[in-house]
């Protein structure tokens, strides 16, 4: 870890990178839920396989930057541009690198499934139940890495489901009123916000999505799976790795974002979207609403590493969950969400089971045995160790020995 007590400007990095990652992630979800169900952009919604493709791309330009100016920190002034690339090159695939490309994928189609689940689900609801990749996390560490986990993070990750499971308890309400009234709000907010841009002009007011919950749930699920699978196979080769282990930071969003390219492109764009994106147009659907949704998702994985970087693993927990509710109060004033009784109990279980994980285990109390000459507990067993088991008449005997007469 770099040092927690560097600033910048006077303000510790640490706590800026907590403030930066509560904003972007709660701000990420709100515009991408709304990115989702505002009204089309001259009649087209934009495909998701084109902005998860762009995340990349601006992830892998800022990683490939800041690792630029690293490198040329460490080489002679006036060193040549084509030397900096080539030492950038051959860092990044530098021995088995390649193996990233594994959880890179992994990545690509989790990234992918997050738009299809807040599509499909209130920001809010999303949020809380995504909180199940700490379940998928643990689980697959126990079983890739055969890490051990205490009593006290099992009874943790229980109370998780138990909280995401109320969070999923039916709410009665008839769902076209809902949708209408959300996007009505959504609406309203746009507007407040600018002033209805043209790109909305002769926007049919009634083209409004209408949210599938057993979808959404399906697709945060998977997702959850997939996040906990990519980060432990992450965590496998870096331990494995020598050439990565030795990365720094930016070295490894590199790698990270390059490999993530090709199912990217290849499987989102070619495959899936590739006939729609041949008729419609790469950029079709896009606006300033979809720009910001891939700006915050593209700096999103940056400021995770940057507060696992100054911070810890904890503080990151703890901004996760005050992001959770943030995300809640900004989804019930901005979208019309209707926080219940059952999701406000069901929040409340999952940030007290986050904050049970993420506290470090009490140290397990060892007992050492005394050394030769020292005494227990007992002061009636004051009795040096040496000598004890022998008859007390030894025992005694040995005590009046003199020292040059007592056995070596």
């Amino acid at each position: 870890m770099s040092n927690p007590n560097a600033t910048f400007r006077g303000v510790p990095l640490k706590h800026l990178s907590l403030v930066t990652l509560v904003f972007q992630n709660s701000m990420l979800i709100l515009i991408m839920h709304y990115s989702r169900i505002m009204p089309p952009v001259d009649g087209l919604r934009y495909h998701t396989s084109t902005s998860v493709f762009l995340n990349e791309v601006i992830k892998l330009s800022i990683s490939a930057t800041v690792a630029l100016y690293d490198i040329a920190k460490n080489l002679p002034p006036g060193t040549p541009a084509t030397t900096l690339f080539s030492t950038l090159f051959s860092n990044v695939f530098a021995g088995d690198s390649w193996k990233l490309a594994v959880p890179a994928a992994m990545y690509t189609l989790q990234n992918s499934l997050q738009y299809v689940a807040v599509s499909n689900l209130d920001a809010a609801t999303f949020q809380v139940t995504y909180q199940l990749k700490i379940l998928t996390t643990a689980i697959f560490s126990v079983i890739m890495l055969g890490r051990v986990l205490s009593v006290k993070k099992w009874a943790a990750l229980g109370l998780l489901m138990a909280g995401v499971a109320i969070v999923q308890l039916p709410q009665y309400a008839p769902d076209p009123v809902v949708q209408e009234s959300k996007a009505a709000e959504a609406k309203r907010w746009l507007r407040a916000i600018a002033r209805r841009s043209a790109t909305y002009e002769g926007i049919a007011e009634d083209e409004v999505p209408l949210m599938n919950k057993s979808v959404g749930l399906m697709a945060v699920l998977i997702a959850c799976a997939l996040s906990g699978l990519a980060g432990v196979t992450f965590e496998k080769i870096l331990k494995q790795s020598s050439s990565t282990k030795q990365a720094s930071l930016w070295i490894r969003n590199c790698q990270l974002s390059f490999w993530s390219l090709f199912p990217a492109f290849f499987v989102g764009i070619v495959w899936v979207d590739g006939q729609n994106i041949a008729k419609d147009g790469f950029f079709a659907g896009y606006n300033w609403i979809v720009w910001t949704a891939i700006g915050f998702q593209a700096a999103g994985g940056i400021i995770v590493a940057l507060v696992i970087n100054y911070a810890d693993n904890i503080a990151k927990n703890f901004a996760t969950s005050l992001s959770i509710v943030v995300s809640c109060v900004a989804s019930a004033y901005f979208f019309d969400f209707e926080i219940t009784l059952a999701f406000a109990v069901g929040t409340a279980v999952v940030l007290a089971a986050t904050y049970l994980y993420t506290q470090p285990d009490a140290p397990k109390q060892t007992t050492i045995a005394p050394l030769e000459g020292t005494t227990t507990g007992d002061p009636e067993q004051a009795v040096p160790l040496m000598t004890r088991g022998r008859p007390s008449s030894d025992r005694e005997s040995s005590d009046h020995m003199r020292p040059a007469e007592k056995p070596e």
